[in-house]
């Protein structure tokens, strides 16, 4: 990775020379400064946040309504049920509250102190490691801290004992707000899924988030697409396939952006419903919605690094 780093030098300190706009020395003082400190805090966010994760998925959507944090909520569960250590991290505050912690009133992380440092342990469900600040504070505070809380979710997430972990899960806020930039500022070994709806208006909100972690001069990359409530198939009639909207907003976002459509998941009213109770795609009875979400866990597992996810910036 020095490599990188010292070809971005290189190429900067002569695109200056050429211009001529300031003494040599000062370009090359100003230069390596500005990209060594940059090293050093992606080396420093990393080594001391996550050491132990082994890979990091986030979760996002250009707006609210596609079933984000449901998918997230069951993707987690699909990869603890695979074998894989997991946890899940519920970085959407103010949005509604996904099925892993509606069964969680009055529960929370265990906390100790070490020092002076106060230590999350998080409470298990579904095989599950699960953190979130709505353990910590009530929705109210929530909406209220809203301006910091980019910075309280960071040392949140600092001060969770995960454990070794195959895998992480994070629930993003939709849209490019602040916190999802800050997390795949300190995770850029992490991988994106981007969840939407094939209207016209969430392809076009799909292109925007995508836009936003291309361009962004972010190391994150996209693993893929999903396309949710793609389809509906009849419970009497089960080999009947009828789409509910009329674009192929997944196939043609995929294309247009080069990314792979990772699923396309059928709408099953029950799955919503299993949410409300705190319940997951596992007490359903409908086969496909199993099967799709195994799927998807396969397909990420194929593109997953082994090693911790530090290696990748060191």
């Amino acid at each position: 990775m020095y490599q990188k780093y010292l070809r971005r030098l290189v190429k900067r300190t002569i695109a200056l020379i050429y211009r001529k706009k300031v003494n040599v020395l000062v370009i090359l003082f100003k230069t390596i400064t500005t990209i060594y400190l940059n090293y050093r805090i992606k080396c420093n966010t990393m080594n001391s946040i996550l050491a132990s994760v082994k890979n990091i998925i986030l979760v996002a959507s250009g707006s609210r309504g596609v079933g984000k944090s449901t998918i997230a909520a069951n993707l987690a569960i699909t990869l603890s049920n695979e074998g894989y250590a997991t946890g899940f991290f519920d970085a959407d505050l103010f949005g509604s509250t996904i099925p892993l912690i509606q069964d969680f009133e009055g529960i929370g992380p265990e906390i100790a102190q070490e020092g002076e440092k106060i230590i999350f342990s998080p409470p298990i469900k579904f095989g599950v490691k699960i953190m979130s600040l709505r353990f910590l504070i009530n929705k109210k505070d929530v909406i209220d801290l809203k301006l910091i809380a980019s910075n309280m979710l960071i040392q949140l997430i600092k001060n969770t004992n995960w454990g070794e972990l195959d895998y992480l899960v994070f629930n993003l806020p939709p849209g490019n707000g602040d916190i999802s930039l800050t997390l795949a500022q300190k995770f850029p070994g992490a991988k994106i899924l981007i969840v939407i709806t094939s209207q016209q208006t969430e392809i076009t909100k799909g292109q925007k988030i995508i836009k936003l972690f291309k361009h962004s001069g972010f190391e994150t990359p996209i693993l893929g697409i999903v396309e949710n409530m793609s389809y509906f198939i009849p419970e009497k009639h089960p080999d009947d396939k009828y789409k509910l909207f009329s674009q192929e907003g997944g196939k043609q976002l995929s294309k247009e952006q080069n990314i792979p459509l990772v699923a396309q998941i059928p709408f099953v009213s029950e799955v919503f419903e299993l949410g409300n109770t705190g319940k997951t795609i596992f007490d359903s009875s409908n086969m496909i919605i199993k099967e799709v979400f195994h799927d998807i866990a396969k397909k990420i597992n194929k593109k997953s690094v082994n090693p911790s996810v530090i290696s990748q910036i060191l």
